[in-house]
């Protein structure tokens, strides 16, 4: 005679995360609220909605716990709802079966199992909190800095526009003649306050210029296309921004870079896109108003 085969022994508990015991309390609790306001009045000899509620109930705990472990084997009496009741005819007349009653019990019993399930859960949640590293604050690397650079030439007004929107966004305009010289030169003091995250260069026709023999035009001042070439070094081609107010000839050698036109309310939501595309975050809100 063969004999028969052991049992399978049970897998082990889910090792969950913080989050995923989270879900889980949540979940239960939602089947719980499920099994609260269920009418029991619905119930008949095979009622659709429990079946219903069950597999649910079921799907939740192996979630929880893992199919066929100990744990889910503990609490799966809580998918039993339905309560399955033997009829016997007697002389032909069919016995009337109570099945509403039973059902409440097993109902009530499905809550008790899943409140105790809830709590397992709360007790695994509080130890990981408690034994668990504590999670170190993000450092936001330099290049992220609120700081922004503003170059600019003689156009005092272009330079507080673009001052006044910068510090409208919550950033915070560098200007450098406002910086203390520290008896230091210009340069110097480029360097000392240009650690920053975003560089704005204006292109304003402060000077005029050309061949030698040629038409004098337009032209962006000396100090300016300095500072400009600076920063393209030092924080690279995406976190600098460009804006060219008038008729002003481009630098050869600039020639192919993105810049954007001041002439026109446009440059606003130009400079944010570019602010943004950097790592910035931007309030699009106060864009619009500004």
């Amino acid at each position: 005679m063969a004999r028969a085969k052991p049992p399978a022994p049970a897998a082990a508990k889910l090792e969950l995360s913080a989050r995923e015991i989270e879900w889980a309390i949540k979940r239960i609790d939602e089947r719980i609220v499920e099994l609260e306001n269920f009418d029991i009045r619905t119930v008949i000899r095979s009622t659709p909605e429990l079946n219903a509620l069950s597999a649910s109930i079921a799907g939740t705990l192996e979630r929880a716990f893992g199919e066929n472990t100990s744990a889910y084997q503990r609490y799966s009496v809580a998918t039993k709802l339905q309560h399955v009741a033997m009829t016997f005819s007697i002389d032909g007349r069919s016995q009337h079966v109570d099945y509403q009653t039973p059902t409440q019990q097993n109902i009530a019993r499905s809550i008790a199992l899943l409140k105790t399930a809830q709590s397992s859960l709360k007790d695994d949640l509080e130890y990981l909190q408690e034994n668990s590293e504590p999670e170190q604050p993000a450092i936001v690397p330099s290049t992220y800095s609120r700081r922004v650079f503003v170059v600019h030439g003689h156009d005092e007004g272009a330079r507080e526009t673009v001052a006044r929107f910068l510090m409208q966004l919550a950033f915070e305009p560098i200007i450098l003649h406002e910086q203390a010289n520290r008896g230091g030169t210009v340069m110097e003091k480029i360097e000392t306050y240009g650690d920053v995250g975003f560089a704005v260069v204006l292109l304003t026709p402060d000077d005029e210029g050309s061949v030698k023999g040629g038409k004098p035009e337009p032209r962006v001042r000396q100090n300016v296309l300095l500072e400009l070439g600076y920063f393209l070094g030092r924080l690279g081609r995406d976190k600098v921004c460009a804006l060219k107010r008038g008729t002003v000839e481009i630098p050869s050698d600039f020639a192919g870079v993105v810049w954007e036109s001041m002439d026109g309310n446009g440059w606003k939501q130009a400079l944010s896109r570019e602010l943004e595309a950097a790592g910035h975050v931007i309030d699009w809100n106060k864009v619009m108003r500004a």
